[in-house]
């Protein structure tokens, strides 16, 4: 059994996910809603150290200010009895009519002002609540129909709302960092900026893109036919993984938001091994929330919920010490350098070498015995056999 969970951990869940009441576009809801201010009292039961949410989840959309100032009140004091904090909060601009065709990209100018500022108020929203980060996931920026869009135009404007956001947080001081959330397609039949690659080549343009970044989800990047590792990884090497979300996703399908673990196991634990170990010869680590955004089955009723949300937290403390048993394994140890993997953190270039110097050097390419360097064996499957040895407890 591994253990239970603690605030030490630094699990969050979004209030979106408990609190999903299992209605999807080919039927009806399946449970009752659940109370935001019951969520935030059972996870805290659970062991989860922080909640997040869209603004809608806690505030209906359309309540008077008097009824938001009520309501967000007696969140605020569920959050002070549970000792649960705010690690992020997002937007929703995606359900309401009005942003069927975006928000930020929307080809109705009034819909971008609009949207622009729901974004701003809960920008305040999350600085008043002591959050660290923004999200922004950009779930109907995008079209069905290739004609449909100005995408010259369309870039434009999202950058320009990123921007006019980011710039709002350092000009009113705010501790905030903003992350963008990528994701394929669902809702939209293409979603603009729907890989980590795609989002950090708009971020490099930025004006304020010091302070943007991005928190990957692992479905979505897997409904993309993508390593989840892989693309986190190159949002640390650029230092821009502001925040995750973890859930579970069996292939390039619907978005299925199943618990963490019990969609792709195996990339999982590699997921796990990079965030608690991190690279194997050093480099940027991971310090945030381990966030989850998944949904409770359909199939579950109230117990199943909470089930859920424990398996969650459990499945990553388990992976977490089978990663920890695999980088310490000494056989292991022995597989990365035979392997080289050790070695590519050796510059390629020797220290004050010069093109020049490399260029020179008839040992580097003139000399160099080719077929002799290509009968090397890497032995990456006896490495990856130890991983998966260690996945499935076969060692300890």
């Amino acid at each position: 059994m591994t253990r239970k969970p603690t605030p030490a951990d630094g699990f969050s869940f979004g209030l979106w996910t408990v609190g999903w009441p299992g209605q999807d576009q080919f039927g009806s809801a399946s449970r009752p809603d659940l109370d935001p201010v019951e969520s935030v009292h059972k996870l805290a039961e659970l062991g989860a150290a922080h909640v997040t949410f869209h603004d809608d989840d806690v505030v209906p959309f359309g309540s008077s200010e008097a009824d938001r100032e009520k309501i967000l009140e007696r969140f605020k004091g569920a959050l002070a009895e549970t000792g649960i904090t705010v690690e992020m909060l997002t937007t929703n601009t995606f359900s309401h009519p009005i942003f069927k065709d975006g928000a930020f990209t929307s080809n109705d100018r009034r819909v971008r002002r609009y949207g622009l500022r729901k974004v701003i108020r809960n920008v305040d929203l999350a600085a008043e609540l002591g959050a660290d980060t923004f999200v922004m996931w950009g779930g109907r920026e995008g079209a069905e129909y290739d004609s449909a869009k100005d995408l010259n135009a369309a870039h434009d404007r999202y950058a320009e709302g990123i921007d006019t956001v980011a710039g709002y947080i350092k000009e009113k001081g705010y501790g905030l960092r903003i992350a963008i959330e990528p994701k394929p397609n669902e809702p939209r039949g293409d979603i603009l900026l729907p890989t980590v690659g795609h989002a950090l080549g708009l971020i490099a343009k930025l004006e304020h893109g010091d302070i943007v970044g991005l928190n990957p989800e692992v479905g979505h990047e897997q409904m993309a036919g993508l390593n989840y590792t892989t693309g986190i990884a190159q949002a640390l090497w650029a230092g821009k993984l502001f925040h995750i979300d973890l859930n579970g996703q069996k292939s390039i399908k619907y978005d299925q938001d199943l618990v963490f673990g019990h969609g792709d196991l195996f990339s999982a634990f590699a997921t796990v091994d990079l965030l608690e170990n991190g690279f194997p010869g050093g480099g940027p680590t991971y310090t945030g929330p381990k966030h989850f955004d998944y949904k409770p089955s359909r199939t579950e009723d109230k117990q199943g919920v909470w089930d859920s949300a424990a398996a969650n937290m459990a499945s990553y403390l388990l992976l977490a010490e089978r990663a920890t048993a695999f980088r310490a394994d000494p056989e292991v140890q022995e597989a990365l350098a035979y392997s080289g993997v050790l070695e590519l953190a050796e510059p390629t270039l020797g220290e004050g070498e010069t093109l020049a110097d490399l260029l020179a050097d008839k040992s580097a390419y003139e000399d160099l015995d080719v077929d002799a360097v290509a009968e090397r064996g890497f032995g990456f499957v006896r490495l990856n056999q130890l991983a998966m040895e260690h996945a499935v407890g076969a060692r300890s």
